[in-house]
C-alpha cells in the first residue's frame, strides 16, 4: 500500500534521544499537565517469596495487546514494596469501583498491613485478590523495563473477570465519577 509503513519497514530499536530542556523543568508543573489526562484507578497486589502481601495504588495502567493478552502498569522505584513486585512471578490488578476511593487512599500510603480487615482471596501465584472491584486481571510477569524513576511492568493476563460497574477515576489531582 502506497504511503503506509508496515512493521517490517520500521526500525523497532530505541527511540532517538530528544534534545531539549529535560533537566531544569518544574516537575510539579509537568505533573499538573499530565494530570489533565483522566485515568482509572487500580490497586496492584502480589505476594513475596516470604509470604508477605504487598499492594500499591496505580493509575498508570493500560492494555497493550489482545494476542497475546498483555497489560502494563508502572511501579515507582522508591515504593517500599517495589522489591516484592520486582521478584514476583504474578500480580493481580484491580480496577476500582467509583465507591472505592478509600481503598485507593489506603494502598497509596505505607502501612504495616494494608490488607487488614479486607476480604481477600488467594489468586494466581498467591497474589491477594480484593473483592468487589470493577475488573480484575491476574497476570504472570512477562517483562520488567527500567524507565526513569519507575519500572514498566508488562504482564501476561492469565485470568480475568469484570462486573461492568462504574469505575473510579482520577483527574487533576482528585477522584472523579462518571456523570
Amino acid at each position: 500500500m502506497d504511503g503506509v509503513q508496515t512493521s517490517t519497514d520500521l526500525d523497532l530499536g530505541a527511540c532517538e534521544p530528544v534534545s531539549g530542556p529535560a533537566t531544569g523543568w518544574n516537575t510539579r508543573d509537568l505533573r499538573n499537565a499530565l494530570g489533565g489526562f483522566a485515568t482509572g484507578v487500580t490497586i496492584v497486589t502480589s505476594r513475596g517469596k516470604d509470604g508477605v502481601a504487598a499492594g500499591v495504588t496505580v493509575n498508570s495502567f493500560c492494555s497493550v495487546s489482545l494476542d497475546p493478552p498483555l497489560v502494563l502498569w508502572c511501579l515507582c522505584k522508591t515504593a517500599p514494596s517495589s522489591r516484592v513486585f520486582l521478584n514476583a512471578t504474578h500480580y493481580a490488578i484491580h480496577v476500582l469501583a467509583e465507591d472505592q476511593s478509600h481503598l485507593s487512599t489506603r494502598f497509596s500510603r505505607p502501612s504495616p498491613d494494608k490488607f487488614a480487615g479486607l476480604g481477600i482471596a488467594r489468586g494466581l501465584g498467591g497474589a491477594p485478590v480484593i473483592d468487589g472491584v470493577v475488573a480484575l486481571f491476574e497476570c504472570r510477569c512477562e517483562q520488567r523495563i527500567d524507565a526513569g524513576d519507575h519500572y514498566i511492568m508488562l504482564g501476561r493476563v492469565e485470568r480475568y473477570g469484570y462486573t461492568g460497574g462504574p469505575p473510579l477515576l482520577f483527574h487533576t489531582g482528585a477522584y472523579r465519577k462518571i456523570v
